[in-house]
């Protein structure tokens, strides 16, 4: 399934600081990362882009906010894109959120739309020691991020999937220093997923 943009509609893209890039000091709100990416390669074709992302969010922090930041602006369209502080908090702060949460967390993002979705997975590609651990805990994340995309009739984009492969050829870091954060070459992989799954599928 492949979606076509309509530039009357709007497109939300709502998740963490992957997504918000610094939007929020950006005058035109769409930060310096994939939505930026985006945002410019559709040119004529671009509809309406929000970028909804909040550095630190977890899936719980976008059910909090998702009427005012997301059902709001009666979208045609929502990527969302969420996952990552949901693992990283187990390890850093020792605040874990179990699967089961984590999917109910996104069960009520999902319920309230009533317009094609699609679903980018979180990823990780470990640069640091002991980042390798964290697949135990996100991998059954992922899981969930699958089966919701199958259950709701959402597009996925396989971004850790992907972003794995290529990581394997130029480096981990070259697409996330830290692991997490996308570099510039980073966001426009990511910008290329996205258009390759949602657009040209």
């Amino acid at each position: 399934m492949s979606i076509l943009l309509d530039p009357r509609r709007t497109v939300v893209f709502a998740g963490d600081s992957v997504t918000d890039c610094g939007r929020r000091s950006d005058p035109s709100g769409l930060g310096d990362g994939y939505v930026r990416e985006l945002s410019d390669e559709l040119g004529d074709r671009r509809p309406a882009m929000v970028n909804a992302g909040i550095s630190g969010n977890r899936a719980a922090d976008l059910a909090a906010r998702w009427s005012a930041d997301v059902l709001a602006h009666d979208p045609s369209l929502v990527s969302i894109l969420i996952g990552i502080n949901d693992t990283w908090r187990r390890y850093d702060e020792n605040d874990p959120t179990p699967p089961e949460d984590f999917e109910a967390s996104y069960r009520s993002l999902l319920d309230p739309l009533s317009c094609p979705v699609v679903l980018m997975e979180p990823f990780l590609l470990p640069v640091k020691d002991g980042q390798e651990d964290w697949r135990e805990d996100l991998d059954p994340k992922l899981e969930v991020v699958r089966k919701l995309a199958v259950e709701y009739g959402a597009i996925l984009v396989p971004t850790d999937v992907e972003l794995t492969k290529q990581a394997a050829s130029v480096g981990a870091a070259t697409l996330a220093g830290d692991g997490v954060h996308p570099t510039a070459a980073g966001h426009r992989a990511l910008a290329d997923l996205w258009r390759r799954y949602v657009l040209d599928a």
